[in-house]
């Protein structure tokens, strides 16, 4: 069935890349233009419940009844048959040094057994469906330990693998080689793995962390983890930022839990991490391990293929038989249609079913989907128990269980817990006081507790099984679609999976209550019956950004490629009518790959894209490129229509209320309803809210703004759904205002950043910006910080001057006065010293001294504190310049000095301000203004030297015939050598000619060289160049030509050492030196005879002036000035001449004035002015870390070789000698998979 399912994909066992032959075909042909699809009409209308399959087939035994109110389904339990020859792996039979990660197990499970070689002996990819608590954990953990083993050193000695000291064998890996990403649906399922893996594998040394959305690491953290677990947006925005390319560089392994979660609304974050890894490695040939964990499923080889698995050697599936225990289920489908009959009905089935356990001495857990849901329940069983005098079942009278019951009873917090659970019930939800929810776990463990009524969180954090489990309703209401929604697959299972206890239940008892009409539905999914569908036309558009973002995909073509790597390429291929696909059969035979048709998706995509400002696309070319919108839309994972409502809606000068307006229009909250019943308690609300609201409460964007400043606000909401649409606003809110933060910062908009800025930590902090600033602190009391904002009258900076008696007495507290003063001098506060300096009349210089004025803690400020630096126009609407100012904490006791320019604007202003806000903190602000009132701007510069139209003079103009052969090369002399060869050879004038790299000014030298040959044979002539890589090949060249006329040992380099320099000079004719040589030898110029013979002294590239040798040249020509002017006084010697060779200048003439050099004999061209003309494109890059940056630059730096190169030799300047190799090495692998060759014809 397998290799069939693979074979109709079109992908062979031993295929390991997919689409090797179709690259070729894949530029867009000019008659084959994409058609814009409608993308909405694509996706699936339900979600994650999408059902592909017409009917269900149950299996043998299976039985239907019909009762009153309700239809009931028996699925009997999968017994597993042991196969006789089937042997369990022993641990003592793996390698020994793998032993400390399995402590306390004797053997692998079945499971286990048979994927222990392929998972720990070789790296092919795997795919492993098996059922819950099938022992996937162990699977994953043999896949950790092959990469171990890959970075395991040599033993030193041969009794070294027994050695238990820890130091010992951790040292005994290369953990910096390598880091494992462990990729997990649900933050308490992220933290769950972090705790196991962390204790398993402490003995080798591997560092586990958890990166999730509230749970960032830093990069000396990243840089110290091995294995990092996450939630799959988290990594995928790592991923999708140039920061974390870094160290994914390194990742050896990646394994997906659940990965059946492809068929969720979640599905596509998936999607696009799997495609980036398998892209990775094709492109860079370094191979990194893909490993799928998930629950059983039918279209597992789907799957397979999508995570490039080859079916013979790392496809797994296991059925139900494989569970742990086997799992009797019963599916309940009510059809009642009165809610309060169905409520009633709901509770006397679990009551019913909690009985019938209870008569058997088994426990029961009951699922319900709110907190206030497990109370209800609770005693709604309760009192039918009590109506039927049944309590006993529940707890029997006299026993040690209803003693221990009434005694803990006492002590609960929770007051429907403390109602219900003498009697042997209970509740559990993330809402209860830590010591109730343990002392409910520990009683539940005990078998004390009968029945337990929960919520989710006890399914995915905690792992208490009970011999049965009822989920009761499977609608949950879910704020991101403003409605009740079935709950998702992955739920479901993990909640069934707590069915059955291993040590002591021959089988468990699952039981799914749900609408007569999700019947079909439950069945198909826990009978493998559900095939799992892609969900990435949803958000193809946002996906197709954040790899535009990132520069894998550049073109149309390379996107259609990109969407070929997807699990929803692999699903149109196997149901295409399912996904929209017109006459299916046909265009199959057409079109095999289904190009078109991903031409197609991807052209609709970058079309939505541009209408929103994100992408550019050039749809003559097929290019497309990101803007500034989409760089943010794609770094704070922002939805398209929510970037199109921004760019459309924001404007320099708004206020709080348009702000906040602004930020209830995302498209994030587009399926936020007003329901009737929250009218009433929102019209209240918009009373107490401190910015007021236009709209009506009963319009969806009102009750977004008011729900997010009840939150800042910390007001107390009953309703349940409002409850949870504030949580659902309260995940964003702090994301979008960031984002928003981003956007005014790129359009230069000071205003508008520093309001956004100051409400996304508003957000953060839940403090309004009115509210006393040392509420940001945690240990200031509520009473303290009120007495505080009564005082109005003290300005906020004034308590920095009070004393802690002053504080003390201010808030009517005398003890709290030294806690108060310490933590105002812990308040983040700088004081700001700037030096201005106009280097042009357009271009300011600044130096700005930032100076600590708190005191450091880490507990509070943690290692780093960040400040924005903002220079704003004198109105202070317009940004001018703004970067990001890190303070670490172990350089907090020294000054800081950030050095940068800014326009000086016409007409000058009286003014600039330096603003220094904190990135964190309310209120941690410094300003100060720049004025210009005495600042003096430098002249004007004059305009360059016109390049007149002459006719080129060729080498004959020279005269004699050996000067005319030094130049037999040239046919003429180029425009920028005609012009200036007059003043060069037929006058003795010093010279100062700038003009672009390549313009050929050595020849320029040359002239002046050829004029003192010819008018003074006793002259010598200094060429002097900053360094030596300059001189060097200006001495082979000249020791060539000129050595043909002077004869040998007349063209000479100086070596640096005095004494056979100064013999050299004395017999040279043409010396060619370096800036220091030549300072060296000519200090002592009075007493050298040699030096005082010198009559003309060539300097190149005297740009270098404004670098590090500026210095040593700006003496040596002070010096050969004052030695030609010493000159010009003695009688009969004729002065120095001195000739200067530079780039262009914009300050050629205070460079030539100082020179001696006469206007008329003053050349500077324009830089434009080339002999082969120039063509400058700059890419800019916002990555913050270096090598995150120059990673950043590889792909763009392929791309500009192929687009510009035409076959030509290509130079590519980087900025160390490593970085020349890993340059190499990049656009070595991009072109082998791109073009399959090397740059070699």
């Amino acid at each position: 069935d397998v290799s069939k399912a693979l074979d109709s994909i079109g992908v062979k066992a031993s295929d390991e890349k997919m689409n090797g032959g179709e690259a070729e075909a894949m530029d867009v042909d000019k008659d084959d233009e994409p058609i814009e699809l409608d993308l909405d009409s694509l996706t699936f209308r339900d979600g994650s419940h999408t059902m592909s399959n017409k009917k269900c087939v149950l299996p043998d035994k299976s039985w239907r009844a019909m009762k009153k109110g309700y239809e009931e389904v028996h699925v009997p339990a999968v017994r597993s048959v042991l196969p006789k020859d089937e042997k369990l792996v022993p641990i003592a039979g793996l390698p020994e040094w793998s032993h400390a990660a399995f402590e306390g197990v004797e053997k692998l499970n079945r499971v286990q057994s048979k994927m222990c070689d392929v998972a720990l002996k070789t790296s092919e990819n795997l795919l492993l469906c098996a059922p819950t608590g099938a022992g996937k954990t162990n699977v994953a953990m043999l896949s950790i330990l092959n990469v171990l083993g890959q970075y395991r050193k040599a033993p030193k000695a041969e009794n070294d693998m027994d050695v238990d000291d820890e130091d010992d064998r951790s040292s005994n890996f290369d953990l910096k080689s390598f880091k494992i990403v462990y990729v997990a649906p649900m933050k308490a399922l992220v933290q769950e793995v972090v705790k196991n893996f962390s204790h398993r594998l402490k003995d080798y040394g591997v560092v586990v962390r958890e990166l999730s959305g509230d749970a960032s690491l830093t990069r000396q953290q990243i840089s110290e983890t091995q294995m990092i677990v996450t939630t799959p947006e988290k990594w995928d925005i790592v991923t999708r930022q140039g920061e974390g390319r870094a160290f994914t560089q390194l990742v050896k392994l990646v394994i997906v839990d659940e990965i059946h979660l492809l068929h969720d609304d979640r599905g596509p974050v998936l999607e696009s991490i799997v495609a980036r890894v398998i892209r990775q490695v094709e492109t860079t040939a370094e191979p990194v391990r893909l490993v799928g964990l998930s629950a059983t499923l039918p279209n597992y080889a789907d799957v397979a293929t999508f995570l490039r698995v080859k079916p013979d050697k790392g496809m797994f599936f296991f059925d139900h038989s494989f569970r742990p225990v086997p799992l009797q289920m019963q599916y309940i489908g009510i059809t009642e249609r009165n809610a309060f009959k169905r409520f009633q009905l709901q509770n006397e089935i679990c009551y019913e079913k909690a009985l019938g356990q209870r008569r058997n001495g088994n426990q029961m857990l009951i699922f319900v989907h709110s907190r206030a849901e497990t109370g209800k329940t609770a005693k709604a069983i309760r009192d039918l128990a009590v109506e039927n005098d049944e309590l006993s079942y529940f707890v029997r009278e006299g026993t040690a269980t209803q003693e221990i019951l009434r005694e803990e009873t006492a002590g609960v917090k929770n007051a429907d817990l403390k109602d219900v659970l003498q009697f042997g019930f209970a509740i559990h939800h993330a809402g209860m006081a830590r010591e109730d929810r343990e002392l409910v776990e520990d009683l539940f463990a005990d078998r004390h507790i009968a029945v337990l009524c929960t919520t989710a969180t006890l399914a995915w954090g905690v792992n208490l099984p009970a011999h049965a489990v009822i989920i009761k309703g499977t609608q949950i209401y879910d704020p991101s679609k403003g409605r009740w929604a079935e709950l998702s697959p992955l739920d479901v299972l993990q909640m069934l999976g707590r069915a059955g206890r291993p040590q002591y239940d021959s089988e468990g008892e699952g039981i799914i209550m749900t609408q007569h009409s999700e019947l079909q539905y439950y069945l198909s999914l826990t009978n493998l019956q559900l095939p799992v569908e892609s969900q990435m036309v949803k958000t193809l558009p946002d996906h197709l950004n954040a790899e535009i973002v990132l520069g894998t995909v550049q073109t149309i073509a390379e996107a259609a490629e990109w969407l070929s790597y997807t699990f929803l390429y692999i699903r149109m291929l196997q149901n295409p009518s399912l996904y929209g696909i017109p006459n299916a059969e046909q265009t199959m035979k057409e079109d095999p790959t289904l190009r078109r048709r991903r031409l197609d998706l991807v052209h609709s995509a970058a079309c939505l894209l541009e209408k929103s400002h994100l992408v550019r696309y050039d749809r003559k070319s097929g290019a497309l490129q990101p803007t500034p919108l989409g760089r943010v839309s794609s770094q704070f994972y922002i939805s398209h229509p929510s970037m199109a409502v921004y760019s459309r809606l924001m404007r320099q000068n708004m206020s709080d209320i348009e702000l906040l307006r602004l930020f209830s229009l995302s498209g994030e909250f587009a399926h936020i309803t007003v329901r009737e019943e929250e009218k009433l308690e929102l019209a209240k609300l918009s009373g107490k809210v401190p910015i007021p609201v236009k709209e009506s409460p009963s319009e969806p964007s009102a009750k977004v703004n008011m729900l997010l400043q009840a939150y800042i606000s910390r007001l107390k909401l009953d309703g349940f759904a409002l409850v949870s649409d504030m949580a659902f606003i309260q995940q964003s809110a702090a994301r979008l205002m960031r984002a928003l933060f981003e956007i005014a910062l790129r359009r230069n908009w000071a205003g508008l950043a520093k309001l956004t800025l100051r409400f996304s930590n508003t957000v953060a902090q839940r403090i309004w910006w009115s509210q006393c600033p040392l509420r940001q602190f945690n240990n200031v009391p509520e009473v303290v910080a009120r007495k505080l904002e009564r005082k109005g009258d003290i300005e906020w900076d004034r308590y920095i001057d009070l004393t802690p008696s002053d504080l003390g007495e201010l808030v009517g507290v005398p003890k709290m006065g030294r806690v108060l003063h310490k933590l105002v001098h812990q308040f983040p506060r700088v004081d700001l010293v700037a030096q201005i300096q106009p280097i042009t009349r357009s271009m300011l210089r600044v130096v700005l001294t930032i100076t600590p004025a708190f005191q450091y803690d880490i507990d509070v400020h943690g290692y780093v504190q960040l400040f924005h630096v903002f220079v704003e126009d004198v109105n202070g609407e317009n940004i001018l310049h703004h970067e990001v100012f890190s303070l670490m904490s172990k350089s907090m006791d020294t000054e800081h000095d950030l050095v940068f320019t800014v326009p000086i604007l016409e007409p000058m202003p009286p003014a600039y301000f330096i603003r220094v806000i904190s990135d964190r903190w309310l209120h941690s602000e410094a300003v100060l203004p720049i004025s210009f009132n005495n600042t003096i701007l430098p002249a004007k510069f004059p305009p360059p030297t016109e390049l007149l139209d002459l006719q080129p003079l060729s080498p004959s103009v020279l005269g004699e015939p050996a000067l005319v052969k030094l130049f037999s090369s040239f046919d003429d002399f180029n425009p920028i050598q005609t012009q200036t060869f007059h003043e060069l050879s037929k006058t003795d004038r010093n010279v100062l000619v700038c003009a672009p790299s390549g313009s050929g000014k050595t020849t320029c030298a040359e002239f002046a060289i050829l004029r003192m040959l010819t008018t003074n044979p006793e002259g010598k002539c200094v060429y002097v160049a900053p360094t030596d890589d300059i001189a060097s090949p200006i001495y082979d060249n000249w020791r060539s030509r000129f050595g043909s006329i002077l004869g040998k040992g007349k063209i000479v380099q100086l070596t640096g050492e005095t004494a056979p320099d100064l013999r050299m000079v004395a017999e040279g004719k043409i010396i060619v030196s370096t800036a220091k040589q030549w300072d060296m030898l000519s200090r002592r110029w009075r007493q050298r005879r040699a030096v005082q013979a010198v009559s003309l002294v060539i300097f190149d590239e005297l740009h270098f002036l404004g670098g590090e040798m500026g210095p040593t040249i700006e003496v040596i020509i002070s010096r050969m000035r004052y030695i030609s002017s010493q000159q010009q006084q003695e009688e009969g010697v004729t002065p120095m001449r001195i000739v200067g060779l530079s780039a262009s200048l914009a300050n050629a003439r205070e460079v030539g004035e100082w020179m001696g050099v006469p206007i008329k004999s003053l050349f500077n061209f324009s830089p434009k002015i080339r002999p082969i003309p120039l063509e400058i494109s700059i890419q800019t890059f916002d990555q913050n870390s270096y090598p995150a940056r120059l990673m950043a630059m590889a792909k763009p730096t392929y791309n500009a070789i192929v687009r510009h190169s035409d076959g030509k030799p290509v130079i590519v300047i980087v900025p160390s000698r490593r970085q020349a190799q890993l340059t190499a090495i990049d656009i070595m692998a991009y072109n082998e998979s791109h073009e399959g060759s090397s740059f070699l014809g």
